[in-house]
C-alpha cells in the first residue's frame, strides 16, 4: 500500500493574533487539532469537519470543530497542486457568537 502524503500546513500571519486572544492552555489541544485533521485527507468531510456553505470574510472553505463542547472553530482552505492546508482563521464559538482575535464575527 502507497504511503500517503501529508499536506504541508501554512498557517497565516493573523493567526498569531488570533491565538493570542485564546486561553495560552488551549494552544496545544488547537495545534494537535489541526495537525491531526488536517495534515491527510482535509478536504473529507466528517461530523466536525465540514465545507462552508457561504462565504467568510477571511476566504475560508472548511471549517474544523473541536474542543470543549466544540467550542474552537479552524477556518481553512487547501489548495491541492501546492499540496497545502491554509490555516486562515482560529476562533472560539461563545453560544451563538464567534469571536476571532476577541472581535465577533458574522457567519
Amino acid at each position: 500500500m502507497a504511503r500517503r502524503r501529508p499536506f504541508e500546513i501554512v498557517y497565516d500571519p493573523g493567526v498569531r493574533k488570533h491565538l493570542n486572544a485564546v486561553e495560552r492552555e488551549y494552544h496545544p489541544l488547537i495545534r494537535r487539532a489541526i495537525e491531526g485533521q488536517l495534515r491527510y485527507e482535509p478536504e473529507t468531510e466528517t461530523r466536525n469537519r465540514k465545507p462552508l456553505s457561504r462565504e467568510v470574510e477571511f476566504d475560508a472553505d472548511w471549517e474544523l470543530r473541536f474542543g470543549p463542547d466544540n467550542c474552537f472553530r479552524v477556518f481553512y482552505a487547501v489548495d491541492i497542486d501546492r499540496h497545502e492546508v491554509q490555516v486562515l482563521a482560529v476562533g472560539v464559538k461563545q453560544g451563538s457568537r464567534l469571536l476571532i482575535a476577541g472581535e465577533e464575527i458574522e457567519l
